[in-house]
């Protein structure tokens, strides 16, 4: 037996004004129409629910056995509603991606094929956030996932998922005296200068100048950089050698600059991370859809 809502919403007026008239008033509807839904509706159960005469409108002993149910039953579906209309505007909203510099690796439009399917109103916007900021927009806020470099400073504020583990190489000027080599050890280019991130840029600098690998030998700072056209700027220039993950040697390796493998290094880690008490279906849904799309389906 189906049974309409809008059957028992009448049921319930009814039952509540204990007049047909009145009834019918408070939920805009015609008397004749309310009075047909209600002889359907009790046709259906196989029982009167009401006991009427010229006079007065009474519940019979079903009609009191029926009301609180429907009563429940019209409020259970007022809170599905409610969490419908609420899901609808959770994929409906904005998600700002941030990056730095370009994830690459084919990560971004497969992520983006697969989140789409998921959740087809929804609005994913990539935001470039400079270097200064490591978190790429999460920190202040102004993005709700971010393609990052680890370590990340505060790490307790965000989870992650490790999307790429690639080797350090060394991007240097083709001029350079190592360029000459295959592969470089780590422990050769302590003297050299080197490039940096801002300072702002925190443990993620030290990281990009391997400080946990010299041993208590400092670095030498030839420039700060805050952009991949500034490192291969200063590249050029000679102003220093810079770390680089293997996928994104790309980016700078060209017209005078080349990368070369360093022995003695750790392996870089790229990630998508977001704040820990974030929990909306769309942050849990385009981290789900980067799990998918690249595989790795570590997380902290």
């Amino acid at each position: 037996m189906d049974v309409h809502g809008r059957d028992l919403r009448y049921f319930v007026a009814v039952a509540d004004q204990l007049n047909f008239t009145a009834a019918a008033e408070a939920l805009y509807v015609s008397q004749p129409a309310l009075s047909k839904q209600i002889r359907k509706l009790e046709s259906q159960l196989g029982a009167a629910l009401f006991v009427r005469d010229t006079r007065s409108v009474a519940l019979t002993s079903v009609g009191e056995a029926l009301l609180p149910q429907a009563r429940r039953v019209l409020v259970a579906w007022e809170a599905a509603e409610s969490a419908v209309e609420s899901a609808k505007a959770a994929q409906q909203a904005g998600l700002s991606i941030g990056i730095s510099t370009s994830p690459g690796r084919g990560i971004l439009p497969a992520v983006r094929s697969r989140f789409a399917t998921a959740f087809p109103d929804a609005k994913p916007v990539l935001r470039q956030v400079s270097w200064d900021d490591p978190t790429a927009g999460l920190a202040d806020g102004s993005t709700d996932v971010a393609f990052v470099w680890l370590p990340l400073a505060d790490g307790d504020r965000y989870r992650w998922l490790v999307v790429a583990t690639e080797p350090r190489l060394v991007a240097l000027p083709e001029t350079h005296p190592l360029a000459a080599r295959d592969s470089i050890a780590f422990t050769e280019l302590l003297d050299e200068p080197f490039l940096a991130l801002p300072t702002s840029a925190g443990v993620l600098r030290d990281y990009w100048l391997a400080l946990d690998e010299r041993a208590g030998h400092p670095p030498v700072i030839g420039a700060e950089v805050s952009s991949t056209e500034e490192t291969y700027e200063a590249l050029v220039n000679g102003d220093g050698v810079v770390l680089v993950a293997t996928g994104n040697a790309p980016l700078i390796a060209h017209d005078g600059v080349v990368t070369r493998p360093v022995t003695g290094l750790s392996p870089a880690e790229l990630a998508l991370a977001w704040r820990h008490d974030d929990h909306r279906r769309l942050v849990r849904g385009y981290v789900e859809a980067c799990a998918s799309a690249t595989g790795h389906l570590r997380r902290s």
